[in-house]
């Protein structure tokens, strides 16, 4: 099988060969330190090595939990997490998966998400799916007490245990956890769940290729060998001993951050097929958490083409130029649909008869980057050659090792995020959680 690609062509306009070319010692350094793990955040390097450490022996075992689980002939399998706990997860089925699956039994449980928010509606709403429902979930956490997962598993294990009693509804749990400690650890040991780990040092944002991903994308129907496969290819094709022209991480890495230094501040993550939308929601949050800090970074945006264009599509032509455009192409969709003849040609399509509706599609897509791009946009593409497990591993991989190079140009440490405590600490503080009696007395003066 091929690869995935990227064109920047379409930036030279706005930024030099040359400049682009001028970080590449500097990446070839940062991607050293990554490998090597001597670079900031280097106790949260495990990502980097994480598929070609895979072993088929681990696969192996998640294939057989997924099976065992499934030969209970559930309908749904709830997926409890947040963050990058469900957001790679949720990415990857949603990309590989019929628009309407909602609606079609293909022979595997309908994968659905809970614990990603604190809506009350939504956990009753899916409190009283799951009552009339064959289901069983897994639950992601290393500590096991973030609030929202930790708020959501509390009553669906609630739930769980009274339809099926404490001894079935332990067969019918997956925790996704620490290795030795946290509460969720305590409660699986205590209850005898099926477990597996979270690596200490892999943060949440780069886990989809562990259990936290590979277990509900498994549920899901999908080949977690070819998802793995990918990215294992990925991993040597942006190893340090690539060169740069070849090394499609340090590229866009280089580009993204030649494109910031001369003022472009926002990049948008298009795509033109909808399955692709969780693809751009996880990859804000990859680059959002990893770069944003310090006064500094890109602010990631997404938007879904064309419908989008009818939204968003005036400001990305004519409003501030402060933005440049990363496309997901995709080469070839699984479906054919031909344009046919109109004897009354009402609506005046019959000047595509005869074409694949895939072919408008491109076309909207390559009429709109040359549109943008003179409009001031720069735009960089990354060539899917299809969406399958096999390209979708190559591409969340890319986007990792991208980020990792991209954080170190910038000078911050792309693995941590402190400044998502900020909320929770003003949560506890107002839900008045115990230990936080000096912090609610000081915010219950500001309000």
């Amino acid at each position: 099988m091929g690869n995935i690609s990227l064109n920047f062509d379409k930036t030279l306009g706005f930024v030099s060969n040359e400049t682009i070319s001028s970080f590449k010692d500097e990446l070839q350094k940062h991607n050293e330190a990554l490998h090597n793990k001597t670079g900031k955040g280097n106790d949260f390097l495990g990502w980097v090595n994480l598929p070609s450490s895979i072993e088929d022996t681990f696969l192996a075992d998640v294939e057989a939990s997924v099976e065992k689980i499934k030969n209970k002939n559930i309908d749904i399998f709830v997926v409890v997490g947040i963050g990058g706990s469900y957001l790679g997860a949720k990415a990857v089925i949603d990309a590989l998966s019929d628009n309407f699956s909602q609606f079609k039994n293909n022979g595997n449980p309908h994968v659905i998400f809970a614990g990603q928010n604190i809506s009350e509606d939504y956990l009753y709403e899916l409190r009283e799916l799951l009552k009339n429902r064959e289901y069983a979930m897994t639950v992601i956490s290393k500590s096991g007490t973030t609030t929202e997962p930790a708020l959501a598993f509390r009553a669906l294990k609630q739930d769980i245990e009274e339809k099926y009693g404490k001894e079935e509804a332990a067969e019918r749990i997956i925790a996704v956890t620490d290795a030795e400690r946290g509460a969720l650890r305590e409660l699986a040991t205590k209850e005898g769940y099926k477990t597996y780990v979270i690596p200490d040092d892999v943060g949440g944002r780069f886990s989809v290729l562990t259990p936290v991903g590979l277990v509900a994308i498994g549920m899901a129907g999908f080949n977690i060998r070819e998802f793995v496969k990918g990215a294992q290819d990925m991993e040597v094709a942006t190893a340090p001993n690539v060169p740069f022209e070849e090394n499609l991480a340090a590229q866009y890495a280089a580009v993204r951050n030649a494109l910031y230094n001369d003022g472009k501040s926002i990049e948008i993550l298009v795509n033109y097929n909808p399955k692709l939308h969780y693809i751009a929601e996880w990859w804000k949050q990859l680059y959002g958490e990893s770069e944003g800090k310090e006064g500094k970074g890109i602010f990631p945006a997404a938007v879904d083409f064309s419908s989008d264009l009818h939204s968003m599509g005036q400001y990305i032509q004519e409003g501030e130029r402060k933005l440049f455009e990363t496309v997901i192409s995709v080469d070839k969709v699984d479906r054919e649909i031909i344009i046919e003849e109109d004897a009354d040609n009402l609506d005046k399509l019959n000047y595509l008869a005869g074409k694949r509706v895939d072919h408008v599609n491109k076309m909207a897509e390559l009429g709109t980057t040359i549109a943008h791009v003179d409009g001031g946009v720069p735009n960089m593409q990354i060539q899917l050659p299809q969406i399958n497990e096999y390209y979708l591993g190559q591409l969340l991989y890319f986007f990792e090792k991208a980020c990792g190079l991209s954080g170190y140009v910038l000078d911050v440490n792309p693995f941590d995020q402190p400044g998502v405590e900020a909320y929770k600490k003003n949560m506890f503080a107002l839900l008045e959680k115990p230990g936080f009696e000096e912090e609610t007395k000081a915010i219950k003066a500001r309000i």
